[in-house]
C-alpha cells in the first residue's frame, strides 16, 4: 500500500541500523538499583500499586482513545486464552502510548509489560512503572530468578505479559523491524499461547495526525514436535510474518525515517 505523507510530516529520524535508538530521554543509562523487588509482598505497597494502576488506566483511556484515537480490530481473538496467562507481542511506535496501551487492552485484567531498565530513568513515569505492572528486565544473571518468579506469578493469575521485541521506540514507524528470536524464549519455556498486536497508522478525516488502529492475531502455540530452539524460531517467524502483513494496513506516513547512507 502506498503511504500518503501528511502535511505535518516534518520530523526526520536518521538511523544506521534497525537497532538504533532514535528517541532519547534523561537518565538514558539508568540501571536497576540494588535491592530492587519484582514481586512485592508488602500489603501497603500492593494497595498503593493497585490505586496507581487504575488511575493509570483512566489516563490510558483518555490518552489512547482521545489523543491517539486508538481503535481495535479482531480483539476478540484474545478470548481464546487458555487456563493460564498469555504473551502479546507488539511493534514499538509510541514513547508514552506504548506504556499505556497494554492497560487498555488487558481490561478487566491487569497488564504486565516487559520493560528495559532505561525506562526507570524517565522522570516521574519511571518511578511509577513498577507500580503500573512493568516487569523490568534484570541487569544481572543473579536477578533473573526474581524476574522469572514474578512473571510466572502473573501468568498463574491468568494475566497477560506484553513484549515489544523491537526494543527501541520509533515514533509512528509504519513497518515492522527485525527482532530477536530470543524474545520468544518465554512462551516456549512456559508452553503458553502468544498473540500479535500490530499498531498501524491510518488517515484521519478531521486531523492531519493519523489515527492508531491496532490489529490482534492468534493464538500462536509453540510447536512441541520441534526442539526448543526451533520452537522459538518458528514462533518468531509466524508472529513477525503476521505483523508484517497487518502493517500493510498503514496508509499514512507521519514521520520520516532516513538511513545514514542517504
Amino acid at each position: 500500500m502506498t503511504l500518503v505523507m501528511t502535511k505535518r510530516t516534518s520530523k526526520v529520524f536518521t538511523y544506521h541500523d534497525f537497532d538504533d535508538d532514535v528517541v532519547f530521554t534523561k537518565n538514558q543509562n539508568a540501571t536497576i538499583p540494588e535491592g530492587y523487588i519484582w514481586l512485592h509482598q508488602n500489603w501497603f505497597y500492593r494497595v498503593t500499586a493497585t490505586v496507581v494502576y487504575w488511575v493509570a488506566v483512566v489516563v490510558s483511556f483518555v490518552y489512547c482513545r482521545l489523543y491517539l484515537r486508538t481503535s481495535f480490530r479482531n480483539k476478540r481473538c484474545l478470548r481464546t486464552q487458555g487456563k493460564r496467562g498469555a504473551f502479546i507481542y507488539a511493534n514499538h511506535t509510541q514513547p508514552l502510548g506504548d506504556a499505556l496501551l497494554p492497560m487498555l487492552v488487558a481490561i478487566p485484567r491487569r497488564a504486565y509489560p516487559i520493560a528495559e531498565p532505561a525506562n526507570l530513568g524517565i522522570p516521574i513515569v519511571g518511578r511509577l512503572l513498577a507500580m503500573g505492572g512493568a516487569l523490568i528486565l534484570p541487569a544481572k544473571l543473579s536477578q533473573m530468578i526474581q524476574f522469572q518468579r514474578a512473571m510466572n506469578a502473573r501468568l498463574d493469575q491468568h494475566q497477560r505479559v506484553f513484549i515489544y521485541p523491537e526494543a527501541h521506540v520509533w515514533p509512528y514507524y509504519t513497518k515492522i523491524r527485525p527482532f530477536p528470536v530470543g524474545a520468544f524464549h518465554y512462551p516456549v519455556a512456559a508452553d503458553l499461547p502468544s498473540y500479535s498486536m500490530t499498531i498501524t497508522y491510518q488517515k484521519c478525516r478531521l486531523l492531519s495526525r493519523p489515527k492508531q488502529v491496532v490489529y490482534f492475531d492468534g493464538p500462536f502455540m509453540p510447536d512441541k514436535s520441534l526442539p526448543r530452539k526451533q520452537r522459538q524460531q518458528k514462533l518468531h517467524d509466524q508472529i513477525h510474518a503476521q505483523m508484517v502483513t497487518r502493517s500493510h494496513q498503514s496508509n499514512v506516513s507521519f514521520m520520516t525515517y532516513q538511513h545514514q547512507s542517504h
